[in-house]
């Protein structure tokens, strides 16, 4: 089993900044892509940013230039940086991870943290 703890959430003005963490413990024998997602009320779950093992990220258009994905592999941890942050980024923060594992030996599955509140007011 794995198991993804976020971190990092909370109330912030607009304009302010916040630091997402996510660690991954468990039966890990390799974390592939790791992510955040978020999901706003009424809204369906969306894609924030993803990250690939070897670092490359990609990002929804909306948070382009203002958010960053980072990793520490000896950490099992992704880290979501997110500055001049705006109401309509309110929302459930989801850490997201696509793991191999030792046991089962060698099966890949994807797993999500429970979630973290991010507040952000006008």
């Amino acid at each position: 089993q794995v198991r993804l703890v976020e971190s990092g959430g909370g109330l912030v003005q607009a304009g302010g900044s916040l630091r997402l963490s996510c660690a991954a413990s468990g039966s890990i024998f390799r974390i592939n892509d790791m992510g955040w997602y978020r999901q706003a009320p009424g809204k369906q779950r969306e894609l924030v940013a993803r990250i690939t093992s070897g670092g490359s990220t990609n990002y929804v258009d909306s948070v382009k230039a203002r958010f960053t994905i980072s990793r520490d592999n000896a950490k099992n941890t992704v880290y979501l940086q997110m500055d001049s942050l705006k109401p309509e980024d309110t929302a459930v923060y989801y850490c997201n991870a696509v793991v191999t594992t030792t046991q089962p030996m060698g099966l890949t599955s994807t797993y999500w943290g429970r979630g973290t509140q991010v507040t952000v007011s006008s």
